[in-house]
């Protein structure tokens, strides 16, 4: 273990320098040379963190330090990896996604010119570094470090093409829009530091346990640093309010989409939050919002995501409503369940993702599935491997989401029924338009130009063997959290989890409800999938009116927003800019200047030359200073 863990900072460094290499030498470097150093170094990551995995698997943990970040009197943070079984599983999610992404990359991104292909690595290889840091950090300020450079990184990503205005927009609304979340994550940093005096996770949930003498939280303390880590959570894990910069995101290359979406930023609130368990577990006020939040944000983008066109707004705001099924995991305290769906989720979401990107390549830059179908005889390796995310996603047996969505629909139902209702409401609606997306664009005939049609191609290699590696994840890989129902011992993923995530309050529904749940949804989502496939198979295009209208725009909740703040933050702007810059900043600032001017002309009139006016002003100052003095000594 303590081999393992002396070389652990080569995980996030390995990516650091993989930006600085393909960073600086982007001008010098073949497009070769600079997929082999972007993808090696994820690839060189990922074996260290399968090492890592395998050795914390037996219950190891450790906290490795290596200097003091902040040291100021009795405040002490240090710059600190804490490796233990959360940590390790999701460094294998990201460094094991991220890679298929980077060699994914190395073929989508070909026509690039050099030099921005080599800018485009190293933004790549710095958004896995600080990802990395996210879930390494051994306290909330090397935590928030990492989450404040994903941030930064998707701006960049966002608005790789930054020459369309349009697309710095977007990555202008994801940055703004996450610095509210973070200004939030931030003042319960502060908040846990006039507390505990530090910020280090094992103290910080020592003092919550009780086990620290002359320290302890409040429950109004527990209720106010819970709420605030949420809203931080919230942007940037797309939470209502603050959801609606993600679907935008789309703007970036479909590679970003798929590091954003599926293993990478958007998972780090659910992340943040499992790694304080102890804290929410506390807070039943908290609890119950996270769970209501998750579960409106579901159920309200699976309703947009029913009358989307771009191929990857569906994706997107499916990620938007799979996101809020792990805050409704979290609210009803089954971390391991989130935990758990965002594994599964990084599967099929990047194979989901990156299939589209296939398409998207094939279709020369056509996003718009209304002007597509009939692809599966084209792209035969793309739409085999986009059934299997469908089928994954849509949580049919034993595909990997059918367990991760199962855990989550359970906790549900024990913790309200009309919950469990409206989640497998959602999860039915999920399955309705995943599989509209997949027969509108591969079944029927082809709706696009002739010049498009006689391009149709399946991608190269580079492509789509990621493609094939993520669609036998997103078979197998919902087996390791196989639940006791069906196996005896099962549930691994519990058990490997359990010295980092203590299990709460466990209400067990009997074998036989379980049984008929997971047989009712199952019933359920195929009867949704044999709809959306008469619905669809022949598709034609129709303009949507009345409540479909809504729904394809959004429920107009970008133009409400923009009424609600942008407008009048405008118009007051331009209230201020008419009343101040002309009468008051110019004046003062003009008047300065002439003040100035002014002065310098005037004390120019001592400098006259005549030797009777320097005596005359010395005998002054004396007497000046004698008169002075004799005051302050009486």
């Amino acid at each position: 273990m303590q081999n393992a863990l002396q070389i652990v900072y080569l995980i996030p460094l390995l990516p650091l320098i993989g930006f600085l290499i393909n960073g600086l030498g982007r001008k010098y470097l073949s497009k070769p040379m600079i997929g082999v150093i972007g993808s090696g170094v994820i690839l060189a990551s990922f074996i260290l963190s399968a090492w890592v995995f395998v050795q914390v698997k037996g219950g190891n943990t450790h906290i490795a330090h290596y200097f003091d970040f902040i040291s100021v009197g009795d405040l002490k943070i240090p710059f600190a990896f804490q490796i233990d079984q959360l940590s390790s599983l999701f460094l294998l999610i990201i460094t094991g996604v991220g890679f298929l992404i980077h060699v994914y990359s190395t073929s989508y991104m070909q026509e690039e010119k050099t030099e921005h292909f080599g800018r485009y690595f190293s933004y790549l290889n710095l958004f896995v570094f600080s990802m990395l840091l996210l879930v390494m950090g051994a306290n909330y300020v090397i935590m928030f470090i990492g989450w404040e450079g994903v941030g930064l990184c998707s701006y960049l990503l966002i608005g790789y093409w930054f020459k369309k205005t349009e697309y710095n927009k977007a990555a202008n609304k994801a940055f703004i829009m996450n610095r509210i979340g973070d200004l939030a994550f931030l003042i319960a940093i502060f908040w846990i530091i006039s507390r505990v005096g530090n910020v280090n996770f094992s103290d910080v949930f020592a003092v919550a346990n009780g086990e620290v003498e002359f320290k302890k939280f409040s429950a109004t303390d527990i209720t106010v640093i819970t709420l605030l880590l949420f809203i931080g959570a919230t942007g940037k894990s797309a939470q209502i309010p603050l959801y609606t910069w993600l679907p935008d995101a789309m703007a970036g290359p479909t590679p970003v989409s798929a590091l954003i979406h599926a293993a990478t930023m958007v998972t780090a609130g659910i992340y943040m939050i499992a790694r304080s368990n102890v804290l929410y577990s506390m807070s039943h006020l908290t609890m119950d919002i996270v769970a209501y939040v998750g579960l409106a944000t579901a159920l309200l983008a699976a309703t947009i995501a029913l009358k989307q066109n771009d191929i990857k707004k569906v994706l997107a705001y499916s990620t938007v409503s799979q996101l809020g099924f792990m805050f409704l995991a979290l609210g009803t305290g089954a971390y391991v369940a989130a935990v758990f769906h965002v594994m599964t989720h990084a599967f099929f979401k990047a194979l989901l993702f990156l299939g589209s990107g296939s398409v998207i390549h094939a279709m020369s830059g056509e996003q718009d599935i209304r002007n597509m179908g009939g692809l599966s005889k084209k792209l035969k390796i793309t739409f085999w491997t986009f059934v299997i995310g469908c089928i994954a996603i849509a949580g049919i047996p034993p595909f990997s989401g059918f367990f991760s969505k199962d855990a989550i629909l359970i906790s549900a139902f024990v913790k309200s029924p009309i919950l469990y209702g409206i989640a497998l409401f959602t999860a039915l609606l999920t399955a309705f338009y995943m599989f509209r997306l997949l027969f509108i664009t591969f079944t029927g005939t082809f709706r696009g130009t002739h010049e498009q049609e006689h391009h149709l191609h399946e991608s190269p290699a580079g492509m789509t063997l990621p493609l094939i590696v993520l669609a036998i994840l997103s078979i197998i890989g919902g087996f390791v959290g196989v639940p006791e129902v069906f196996m005896h011992g099962g549930d691994k993923l519990s058990q490997f989890l359990a010295p980092v995530i203590k299990p709460g309050e466990i209400h067990h529904v009997s074998h036989s409800t379980e049984y008929l749940l997971m047989g009712l949804s199952t019933i359920l989502v195929l009867v949704m999938i044999v709809a959306a496939w008469f619905k669809f198979r022949n598709y034609q295009r129709t303009e949507e009116t009345g409540f479909g209208k809504v729904l394809e725009n959004k429920w107009y909740v970008d133009e409400l927003y923009d009424k609600i703040f942008v407008q009048p933050l405008h118009q007051a702007g331009g209230f201020f800019k008419s009343v101040f810059e002309g009468s008051v900043i110019d004046t003062l600032v003009n008047g300065v200047g002439k003040a100035v001017n002014y002065g310098s002309r005037q004390l120019r009139l001592l400098q006259s030359g005549q030797v009777g006016s320097y005596v005359l002003l010395m005998v002054l100052s004396m007497i000046l200073i004698f008169a002075v003095q004799f005051f302050i000594r009486k």
